[in-house]
Order: C-alpha cells, then structure tokens, then sequence
C-alpha cells in the first residue's frame, strides 16, 4: 500500500466511524425517549432501558452504515479538493482510480459488516430483545404490582392485586382489559401464578370467573373457572399472539427452510421472501454509494461552486437510489416478480456511476459537453438581463444588437486643406 492510500483510509475510516457514531447516537437517543415508559410505569431499572435501546440498534445499523459511508466519502473528496491535493495527484499523472482505491476497499469492509449484522447480529439482538419484553412482563406482575394499588402499565389495561405470598403466589387477582372496544374482558380470581416457559411466560389463575361484554346492547357474559391461563404477550397489542418467530428474528436457514407446520410463514410468505432477498440485496449498496461519490465529487475541481453542486447531486442521487430499494421491498413482500429489481437497481446505479467515473476521466478534445451548453446559453442569458427597449425609450424599430450611436458634436471642427492651414 502507498502512502497516498493509507492517508485517504485513514482519514475516510476515522471520519465513517465519527458520523456512524453520531447518527447511532441520534438513533438510541430516539428508541431510549420511545421505550422511556419502561423505567417510568413498569418498574424496570436504567440498565434495562439500555439493554433493550441497544438491542434495537443492529436493526437499523444495515441501514445507517451505507448512508454514513457515503458522507464520509463525499467529505474526504470535498477536502481533497479543497486542499488542492486531488489537482496535485492529477498533475503529477495520477488517475482518479488512485483516489478509489482506498475508498472502495473501505465500503468492502463495510459490505462485510453490514452482511454479518443481517445474517448474524439483527436475528440474535432481536430474539435476546425478545427474552427482556418476557423478563419484563414478568416482573411487572411478579413484582412490580405492589399490593392495594392499581397499576396501568397501558392504555385500557389495569391490574390489582390484594396480597402477595412469599413463594409469589398472588391473592385477590383483578385484571381489566378494555383496549379493545368490540370486547372488554374482566378477569378475576382468588389466586394466580406466575409460570415462564421459553419463549414467553403464563399467568395462571384459580378460582374465578370472567365477565366478558362483546356490545352495549347486550348483557355481559359471565364464564366460571377453576383454572385459567393467559399468555402475557397478549398484554403487548404489538406483538403476535403466536410464538412463531418474525422474519427480522429469524436466521438465514430458518428463513430458506421454514417448518411445514410454521403458521407465520403459511400466512405471510412474501414477508420471508421480501426479507431474505433484502438481506442479499442491502450489503450492495455501501460499494455503490462509493461509485456515486467518485463520479460525483472524485475529479479534480477548482471552483467551490461546482464542487458543492456535484456533491449535492452525489448525495441525493444516493438517497433516491436507497428509497428506490426499499419501495421494491414492500413490492417484492406483495408479489415475486419484483424480486429481480431489488437487485437492479444498485447493479445499475454502481454501472452508471462507474460509466461517469471513466468518462470524466478520459481526456477529450475541444470544450467539454457543459462549456458548450454554456456558450449556447450565454447570448439567452445576456438577452433577458438587458432592460426592455420600450421601457427605456428606445425608438421603435430600432436594433438592440447594433451599438448606440453617439450623438454628433455640436461644435465641428473646420476642414482643413492639405498640407495645413495657409497664412
């Protein structure tokens, strides 16, 4: 490796891990304020909080890597450019693959990481997040319901419990569920266990009776038990009543070689399928957002201006390109057929982005395609900057093109015979 590479890696990897700091941060600052009712109403230490925000992050680090990546390219070039270092290497003979190489060899490593967090760190984070929402429903009736009160741990459902024994056994259950306004349940018994079973956990409850109201109009049900269990996911409106694993918590074998029997993938195939194919189809883009700041920002400049707007082209080129691959997601999870597109689209960009690349690179003849333009323009440009005629007094039929003529000297000098005045 040259000294020239190592300093543009150096300096790009320093300034990748700075801005995926900073945009991780924004992101677990977010999630923390989102999931702040954790430590608020249901009892749970800070270190939960943070286990659980943290937990969340390598989901949404396959898509914030590609993005910081390509920022850190454009700044890297930008200075380059600034510190007229690129025109430098430009006129000692180097090329702009000279430049690329550390680049590219950077969003390879990124590739790499942003396939381990799909296949390995997302599935993992999101099935151990899992055991912390069971841990936590659990310890909000295990433990935090302290006896004679009444707890909420959300809208619609409260708790009361009358006593709780030493083994944990509770006395005097009373749990009401009115989240769902089509039926509203209200469940009460003598005693209740609280018993974890992987992956969730059950509250069991003896000697009580349900009264269940499905409409205003009707008179309530009333249904007597001995023994009764409910599931505490269904206190969770946002997560499946079944046990089946989501696609996002699945491994890369589970999700190719799902059960016969798996009723999560019998009623939502195109989640799988959308899934799978965005696992492969996301690690393309951290090399073609690198191809894209290269053709834009990657040529020698000398003008701010021209290099701002090629930035500012670069990027948003980039995020169109990415908002492009996730609208195909959703389309891939409706119908197969788009599965093809959700790889065409980084293919192609990483193409017409490495076609810029080599055409800006080559050296050509005469005034390049934007001068031309340019001097096509200019004569339209000064048209329209020159006032109107009719405003200025200028006389009708008079030829803007032709220079003014100046007005003739009142006071004209005599015409002198040659060889000079005579005496």
């Amino acid at each position: 490796m040259s000294i020239f590479f190592r300093y543009v890696f150096r300096q790009s990897a320093s300034a990748l891990l700075l801005i995926l700091a900073s945009l991780g941060g924004i992101v677990w600052i977010a999630l923390a304020l989102k999931q702040l009712n954790v430590v608020t109403s249901q009892g749970q230490d800070a270190f939960m909080l943070f286990k659980m925000t943290t937990l969340a992050l390598p989901n949404l680090l396959a898509i914030i890597a590609p993005f910081a990546l390509l920022i850190s390219a454009l700044h890297i070039l930008n200075r380059l450019n600034g510190d007229s270092e690129l025109i430098v290497m430009t006129a000692a003979g180097a090329n702009v693959w000279t430049v690329a190489r550390p680049l590219i060899a950077l969003g390879l490593l990124v590739t790499v990481a942003v396939s381990f967090v799909n296949h390995v760190g997302m599935p993992w984070s999101l099935r151990l997040l899992r055991e912390y929402i069971v841990q936590m429903r659990t310890d909000l009736l295990s433990q935090v319901m302290q006896p004679g009160s009444f707890t909420t741990p959300e809208k619609g459902l409260t708790f009361h419990i009358r006593a709780r024994e030493f083994n944990g056994d509770i006395l005097g259950l009373v749990v009401n569920d009115n989240r769902n306004k089509k039926e509203q349940q209200t469940y009460l018994a003598k005693r209740g266990q609280i018993v974890k079973q992987d992956p969730t956990a059950y509250l069991i409850m003896y000697d009580g009776h349900i009264l269940r109201r499905t409409s205003s109009k009707e008179p309530a049900q009333i249904i007597v038990f001995d023994k009764y269990i409910i599931d505490l996911d269904r206190l969770d409106q946002g997560r499946n009543k079944t046990f089946d694993l989501k696609p996002r918590e699945r491994y890369l074998h589970e999700l190719t070689n799902p059960k016969k029997d798996d009723a999560l993938f019998a009623a939502n195939p195109g989640q799988f399928r959308a899934e799978l194919h965005e696992r492969f189809a996301n690690p393309l883009y951290p090399i073609t957002f690198i191809l894209i700041a290269l053709a834009a920002a990657g040529q020698a400049q000398s003008t701010r201006q021209a290099r701002t707007e090629r930035m500012v082209i670069g990027f948003v080129s980039a995020v169109a390109c990415r908002m492009g691959g996730l609208a195909v997601n959703n389309l891939v999870a409706l119908n197969a057929a788009f599965v093809p597109l959700l790889y065409v689209i980084p293919l192609a960009a990483s193409s017409l982005a490495a076609f810029f690349i080599i055409y800006n690179a080559r050296p050509r003849k005469g005034l390049l395609i934007s001068d031309r333009l340019e001097d096509l323009l200019k004569p339209i440009v000064r048209r329209l900057q020159r006032p109107n005629s009719s405003l200025a007094g200028t006389p009708p039929g008079h030829n803007s093109d032709q220079p003014p003529q100046l007005p003739a000297d009142p006071y004209p000098q005599p015409h002198l015979p040659p060889g000079g005045p005579r005496t």
